[in-house]
């Protein structure tokens, strides 16, 4: 299952947050100058689409959105200015489902998993809306001119992006997986045009090291066998295009960090995302990430020192926007867990549960794994109140067929 796991991660380009800008946040950095780069769609130099990623990355996705669609209107018939506007709606509505814990994709069998993903059906609409119209542009200007590099990077980038949504919103694995090759294939064309194209190397990357994951019966299921990878080939791409990508420079090193992590190189990994939550210190998914990997090396005690942190931050007026604390007090309950502090745990998972925005699929993970703790405390009648929170009727029913268990027969593992 493990190795399964990389084919959907692959889907996941991009970890960063969305959300409207917080009454009194802070402003956020002006972005700096773009050098002139004639290996890139010029509208990606444009100031206001620089100006759109610098909220994007500080998890200001409305206010990202609304320059993004400024861009749009200025250039209604650029693809890529579409795709701008795609990747933000994805991920704010990803982000709104706790979907961007890269804790989920890291130890959970969500392959198998049928957790119930209710994105707003008007967002759903812009977003096939957003997606159909790169495929259009693009398609009507490669009529004209088969080597237009650009138009084929715009494609290329919607379907990474695209495939990244029905993966996680709609658990379309294949499909998923179909669109990851056609990115694949369409970057592949963008570097026999423009060698020096650095964008496309991601997606390219992202191929290589999924592919070379997966086991042949696997690659048969998804209908890509034919296909070759190489997991050092695409680790390198990805440092090529976080280097000297334009646009997917900060997707890149988010990628790279997941892979590395995906495969136990933490060390290297935080390397990565260190120099993500320096960049970014406003950001909480890179802030969160960095908790996750020290976790995940084996350093709990200092990892329970970043999640305190991270939440301590959260506590000031405007640091983070929209920062979903369920995820950081799972994460330190999780790892508290780990360090056998089973008082604390159960306290931070309740604390999980509670958050007003949290999902209900990660509300009763959290209720499930608070019984869990309790019942190790000897509370079985505290416990069953909160296996009953994570079995009830309606809503994800993911945690369900556990929780009845446990009703019947206290939890004594660790």
């Amino acid at each position: 299952m493990r190795s399964s796991r990389v084919c959907v991660l692959a889907c996941v380009l991009f970890l960063s947050g969305p959300a409207g800008l917080a009454s009194g946040a802070a402003p956020l950095p002006v972005p700096a100058p773009v050098t002139p780069n004639p290996h890139t769609d010029p509208l990606n130099l444009d100031p206001m689409v620089r100006e759109g990623y610098t909220h994007f990355y500080n998890l200001d996705y409305d206010g990202a959105l609304k320059r993004f669609d400024a861009v749009l209107q200025a250039h209604p018939r650029e693809p890529i200015a579409y795709a701008y506007a795609l990747q933000a709606m994805i991920f704010r509505e990803l982000y709104h489902q706790d979907l961007l814990d890269t804790t989920y994709y890291a130890h959970d069998s969500f392959l198998t998993t049928q957790r119930r993903v209710d994105i707003p059906e008007a967002s759903r609409q812009r977003i096939e809306f957003l997606s159909d119209q790169v495929m259009t542009l693009a398609d009507e200007r490669l009529k004209t001119n088969p080597q237009d590099e650009n138009a084929l990077f715009a494609r290329g980038y919607a379907r990474g992006l695209h495939a990244a949504y029905i993966t996680l919103a709609d658990h379309s694995f294949f499909a998923a997986a179909r669109q990851g090759l056609a990115a694949r294939n369409d970057s592949e064309a963008v570097l026999k045009i423009d060698p020096e194209y650095a964008d496309a190397d991601m997606a390219i990357g992202i191929q290589q090291f999924a592919v070379a994951s997966l086991p042949r019966m696997v690659r048969l299921m998804v209908g890509i066998a034919g296909v070759g990878g190489n997991k050092e080939k695409g680790l390198n791409l990805l440092r090529i295009s976080a280097e000297k990508g334009v646009i997917t420079n900060v997707e890149s090193r988010t990628t790279l960090s997941l892979f590395l992590r995906h495969d136990a190189r933490y060390a290297e990994a935080l390397n990565v995302q260190h120099g993500l939550a320096a960049q970014f210190p406003h950001d909480y998914l890179f802030r969160l990430e960095e908790a996750n990997l020290t976790k995940d090396e084996g350093h709990g005690p200092e990892a329970i020192a970043i999640y305190r942190q991270v939440l301590a931050d959260a506590r000031k007026p405007g640091y983070f926007i929209d920062p979903r604390l369920q995820m950081a007090w799972f994460g330190l309950a999780d790892t508290e867990r780990g360090q056998n502090d089973v008082e604390d745990a159960a306290k931070h998972y309740l604390e999980a549960a509670s958050q007003p925005e949290c999902s209900d699929w990660l509300r009763k993970r959290a209720e499930l794994n608070a019984g869990e703790m309790l019942d190790l405390l000897h509370d079985h009648t505290g416990a069953m109140v909160q296996y009953q929170k994570a079995g009830a009727a309606g809503g994800d029913q993911s945690q369900a067929d556990i929780a009845r268990k446990l009703i019947k027969t206290p939890y004594r593992d660790k």
